[in-house]
């Protein structure tokens, strides 16, 4: 029989004592809010980062093939890839697709205002479900036409409210060039990536046009994007890519294009770490307090046990024991909690962000098995760890002066 574990679950479950319970309970509450706020914010960091980062690349894609020169400008240098090149290439297991593409910046002229943005240009094989998904209203260009596609333009909703314009309207844009030029485009869609540093730059049109206004063959482009399978292969895969690319030629990855925004995507990982020892300290110093007062709620119990030839282990395994219920209550209540809003959350958007400046309009979630576990494995295995310490007070307790202890 395990007589220490059989007193643990006598006064665990069995006691009439009140003196500790209020503390005993702000424990447990210590324990389920610290662990609910843990998950909590690895679930929403971890899908504010995925949100953020699916938007940059959805719109940009994971490495681009540019060309290799110094031009830092917003209109791409044309250059004809090798076709075994880029067959090798697209044929890496890491890669999903590539596609081409080519800038070119204008200045719009609509309704007695102006706005400078940069047109980027994409072909028939552009892959359009991020588009899909972030069409606030209208359709992608139709590349069925090829005269008509040159005149179709999508803008962001950015632009839209800028200009006060709408799907089905049209407007002028100029491309500053020798000698000037100018086109007429017809809005064909609208989009929102919620991330201003694109929506403010980029509207999107036929890459034909602008081979048409550089006067480039029709093998020129401006770059590929490559897209991952697998984004955390990014930095391996770019390297592999720039090997086997022609002298002439470059990759750069989207978080060498977008250094800041990931730069402070990156940040966030060091409040989650701040968050998580707080929490920790939090639920740690409960238990400790709640331990402390037991033992010396106890110490009747425990001198009496010693006389009866107890040794310390013995008598500090039956408080170890009490303190791993709560702290099991604790985690499991934690554990509704916590999930139970992520799950919320996940499914109602119910709380909501201002887009301007987190680039997303709700709190994004993203609750993952293996996080929830090693919360949970490391809380509990600190705690434990850490009340070892005051259940030494057990061997400071005299036996004769205990049992006449009031």
């Amino acid at each position: 029989m395990n007589l220490p574990f059989f007193i643990a679950k006598r006064i665990t479950f069995n006691s009439k004592r009140t003196f500790s319970k209020l503390i005993v309970r702000i424990a447990i509450l210590g324990i389920m809010l610290g662990l609910a706020v843990m998950i909590l914010a690895v679930a929403i960091v971890k899908g504010f980062k995925s949100e953020i980062r699916e938007k940059v690349r959805g719109f940009a894609g994971d490495i681009q093939i540019v060309k290799y020169d110094l031009n830092t400008s917003f209109e791409n240098s044309p250059f004809t890839i090798n076709p075994a090149t880029l067959k090798t290439i697209k044929g890496y297991s890491e890669i999903a697709f590539g596609q081409a593409f080519a800038t070119k910046p204008g200045i719009i002229n609509t309704n007695d205002e102006v706005e400078g943005v940069v047109l980027k240009g994409v072909d028939k094989k552009y892959h359009w479900e991020y588009f899909k998904n972030v069409l606030v209203s209208g359709r992608s260009i139709n590349f069925s036409d090829s005269v008509q596609s040159q005149k179709e333009i999508l803008i962001s909703q950015y632009t839209a409210n800028r200009l006060n314009l709408k799907v089905g309207q049209d407007f002028l844009m100029y491309f500053v060039q020798q000698p000037l030029r100018k086109r007429k485009f017809e809005i064909v869609g609208i989009y929102n990536l919620g991330v201003e540093e694109l929506d403010k730059m980029y509207v999107i049109g036929d890459i034909s046009l602008i081979r048409r206004l550089n006067d480039w063959n029709a093998d020129q482009v401006g770059g590929y994007e490559l897209r991952l399978k697998d984004f955390s292969k990014l930095d391996t895969v770019a390297n592999k890519v720039f090997e086997n690319l022609d002298i002439d030629l470059r990759s750069v990855t989207v978080k060498e294009y977008y250094p800041t925004i990931f730069e402070w995507l990156s940040l966030l990982d060091v409040n989650t770490q701040v968050i998580l020892v707080l929490m920790l300290a939090v639920a740690v110093i409960n238990m400790i307090s709640a331990l402390l007062i037991m033992i010396l709620e106890r110490t009747n119990m425990i001198g009496i046990l010693k006389a009866l030839g107890a040794n310390n282990w013995s008598i500090r395994k039956v408080f170890l024991y009490n303190a791993a219920y709560l702290i099991g209550v604790g985690l499991f209540l934690g554990n509704v909690l916590g999930i139970g809003i992520g799950f919320f959350q996940f499914n109602t958007h119910f709380f909501q962000l201002d887009q301007a400046s987190y680039f997303i309009s709700y709190v994004p979630v993203q609750l993952e098995v293996i996080d929830i576990v090693l919360l949970n494995a490391g809380t509990l295995f600190i705690c434990v760890l850490v009340l070892l310490i005051p259940s030494l007070l057990v061997r400071q307790i005299s036996p004769v002066k205990a049992i006449s202890f009031k």
